[in-house]
């Protein structure tokens, strides 16, 4: 997978029980943890956190918000 930058917008890939998540929930990185991994913030509608994840980039899909030609 591509490198994520921060503040990229994300899509959990599987559940996480042990953290309260589960596929399809979607966060920010909020920091760089190594080559393949990066800490993601979960929040509500009213920007409230309720999960702060460490993950592998593998778990992850970016989401983006442009058309297709745009992005690339």
């Amino acid at each position: 997978m591509a490198r994520l930058e921060l503040l990229s917008e994300v899509a959990l890939l599987k559940d996480l029980p042990e953290s309260g998540l589960v596929r399809g929930q979607v966060g920010t990185v909020v920091e760089r943890l190594a080559d393949d991994a990066v800490e993601v913030e979960f929040c509500d509608n009213e920007g409230r956190t309720y999960a702060i994840a460490a993950l592998k980039m593998d778990d992850l899909v970016p989401l983006h918000r442009a058309p297709l030609e745009q992005v690339a």
